[in-house]
This record gives structure tokens, C-alpha cells and sequence, in this order.
């Protein structure tokens, strides 16, 4: 009976100490995103802006937020898309009307892999479609902004 009685006994001990907190050391997960290197960072130009352009870029940062641009295009780093940055630098270096390819009315000069390319015709027809003239302009100031 003692036997007995001592089997349980260290079997109970056993248990509790196997099923005890466990810590574990396990770090989260890092995500890093690495920023294009072919991107060159020049010093910032003393360039006055109007107030009128002042309001135009601060609208078209709100619209790229709103309309969830933000969402695959990031200031100077690329996630999904290439960053406002790369696009600004790209269509400055080519003369190119970025409201045209917002209307879908030119093809991508930025991006132009084709899996790439289906992602953005689909969101430029669901989120940016129906946006206004002015409203286009003011995307365009914000992204020719950022340097």
C-alpha cells in the first residue's frame, strides 16, 4: 500500500513539475524592408513654396492616404509598389505626366511587370477612378514633393 501510495505521490510531484511554467526565449519576428540603393539622396534645395502649393501637396498627401495609395506605396521605401520617391525621380527624369497614368490614360513607365502592372490597373479603377481633375493635380503635387 505504501508503494502504491508513493507511486502516486511522486506520479502528482511529476506532473506538476512537467506542466510548471515553461518560458521560452523566443524573439519576435523582424521584418526588414531594405530601401532601394539605386535611389540617390541629394541635399534638400531651398525652393519656396506658395501657400497655394502648400495646400494643393498637403491635400494630395490626405487623398494618398485616403484612397490607400499609402498602402503599397511607401515615401522612400518599396513594398508592394515602388516608393514616391522612385515614381517622383522616374517621371521627372522622363518629362511624364503622372495624372495620365493615374487616368489610366499611359501606360506604367515605373513598374512595369505585368503582375505588377494588373495590380495597379485594378486599384486605380476601384480607388482612384472616380476622383476629380483638381484632385488628381493634387496627388501629383504631393508625390512630385517628396524628394
Amino acid at each position: 500500500m505504501k508503494k502504491i501510495l508513493s507511486l502516486i505521490l511522486l506520479s502528482i510531484v511529476i506532473s506538476f513539475y512537467s506542466c510548471g511554467n515553461k518560458k521560452t526565449n523566443k524573439q519576435p519576428e523582424q521584418i526588414t524592408i531594405e530601401t532601394n540603393p539605386e535611389v540617390k539622396k541629394e541635399a534638400p534645395k531651398n525652393v519656396e513654396v506658395s501657400p497655394e502649393q502648400t495646400a494643393l501637396i498637403k491635400k494630395g498627401q490626405q487623398l494618398f492616404k485616403d484612397k490607400t495609395c499609402i498602402t503599397c506605396h511607401l515615401t522612400d521605401t518599396k513594398v508592394v509598389g515602388p516608393s514616391v520617391k522612385d515614381i517622383s525621380r522616374i517621371y521627372k527624369e522622363k518629362d511624364a505626366d503622372i495624372v495620365a497614368f493615374l487616368k489610366s490614360e499611359s501606360d506604367p513607365i515605373v513598374d512595369t511587370n505585368p503582375g505588377q502592372v494588373t495590380i495597379m490597373k485594378a486599384n486605380l479603377d476601384s480607388f482612384v477612378k472616380n476622383l476629380k481633375d483638381d484632385e488628381l493635380q493634387a496627388i501629383k503635387a504631393y508625390m512630385m514633393s517628396v524628394k
